[in-house]
């Protein structure tokens, strides 16, 4: 019988890749502990398993009188007495059993820390094997496993949730992640909510890296490194803004990202179950940043502090709304995508301030080669059209004014 587990134990050390020595350290360890409460010692026990046989020996430790640390209080040395059972042996294989589950289960653990705590912020592509109202499974690839977390903050505010709005998965979905955290199995940290129980690899669809990984995917001029992206903001599963530029200057940087009629970022929103992406162009000076982040609204002018990092955006009239966004998204965005505090006023109530401006200052549209169309219409709103060089009015609005500033004769036959 104990040769038999001696030789089970052999086989699965080495089909397991486990240290044989380790192993049998580790049971007569436990074997110990559970000992000393079977046969009620008060001093502990020691156990020695015989590497040939598997015989189990079981030493009662006696403390010695002369042996009593002062400091401590406590017994440094002990005299043993075998008290060994007649059932020692099943005893052990019990524990065995137990042992080696906790050790493989540790060994795979740890394989998995080794390899994948290096590949924080690496995409990965997965199936989802099992739903629960607080996480997924992701199925990495045979025997790895990851963890991507959904949980209520309000319940649990130290776990994490990194599904994006409106997701839902179902099983053998594929889906793409980004790794955001690998846990180590030897950690000293205590575990929160069955963290031994669950993979050690946390996902995130949640996280901006992911949405540039995908365009590393997608954009080989990004993968090549022609193309940089060099901001992300993300609202995840309803928009997001990707700020880009490029080495070449001959590459258009917007263009690359978008594709042939946008089929480059369609495959990236169709990644992110439809989450609106906006590229927009990069630009070292603040004040053409902060326009283009703002895009698709039309700036007129940009004045910026650059001591508080804060800047004032003045937009056409009916341009506000489209600028500032659904419940401030656009501007929460382009406020994220550029690190600096964005103020945005319309032209109207702005008109004070701009005329205190110095000339210094940026204009967008001045700066773009033009102005805008000075007609404003019955309503009240102004020409959305850049005006016609040298004229104060688009081609449209130049024919009416024209129109309307021509004298009508009084000859009845000049009408005809």
């Amino acid at each position: 019988m104990a040769s038999e587990m001696m030789e089970a134990l052999m086989a699965l050390c080495q089909e397991k890749h486990i240290d044989e020595l380790y192993l049998i350290d580790r049971l007569e360890q436990s074997l110990a502990k559970s000992y000393t409460e079977v046969l009620h010692l008060d001093w502990g026990a020691r156990v020695t398993i015989d590497r040939a046989t598997g015989k189990v020996y079981v030493y009662k430790l006696i403390p010695r009188d002369d042996s009593m640390d002062e400091e401590t209080g406590e017994y440094t040395e002990f005299d043993e007495e075998d008290v060994t059972p007649k059932d020692a042996s099943r005893i052990a294989a019990q524990h065995a059993k137990s042992e080696i589950m906790d050790i493989v289960r540790n060994s795979a653990r740890q394989q998995i820390f080794e390899e994948f705590s290096h590949r924080i912020g690496d995409i990965i592509t997965g199936t989802v094997l099992q739903t629960t109202p607080d996480f997924a499974f992701i199925k990495i690839r045979e025997g790895v496993e990851a963890e991507l977390p959904y949980f209520d903050q309000r319940r649990f505010p130290d776990e994490r949730n990194e599904r994006p709005q409106g997701e839902r998965y179902s099983h053998n979905q594929r889906i793409r992640a980004i790794i955001v955290d690998v846990r180590d199995p030897n950690s000293s940290q205590p575990p929160i909510r069955s963290e031994r129980q669950r993979p050690s690899i946390v996902v995130s669809r949640t996280h901006p890296d992911l949405l540039r990984r995908l365009f590393e995917l997608e954009v080989p001029e990004v993968y090549d490194g022609i193309v940089e992206v060099r901001s992300v903001a993300r609202e995840p599963g309803v928009r997001s803004k990707v700020a880009v530029s490029s080495m070449d200057d001959r590459l258009d940087p917007v263009g690359a990202c978008v594709g042939p009629k946008g089929s480059r970022v369609r495959t990236v929103v169709s990644e992110l179950r439809g989450e609106r992406v906006d590229v927009v162009l990069w630009s070292d000076d603040p004040a053409k940043c902060v326009a283009n982040a703002l895009s698709p609204a039309r700036v007129s002018r940009v004045i910026v502090d650059d001591d508080n990092n804060y800047a004032t955006v003045i937009v056409p009239d009916d341009q506000l709304s489209l600028a500032i966004g659904k419940e401030g998204q656009n501007a929460r965005l382009a406020a994220r995508l550029t690190g600096m505090h964005i103020d945005i006023k319309n032209e109207s109530l702005a008109a004070d301030v701009m005329r205190e401006l110095p000339h210094d200052d940026v204009d967008i549209l001045a700066e773009e080669g033009g102005h805008r169309c000075e007609y404003v219409g019955p309503t009240g709103i102004q020409c959305r059209n850049m005006a016609r060089p040298g004229s104060r009015f688009c081609g449209i609005h130049e024919k009416l004014q024209e129109l309307s500033d021509a004298s009508v004769s009084d000859d009845p036959d000049s009408l005809i």
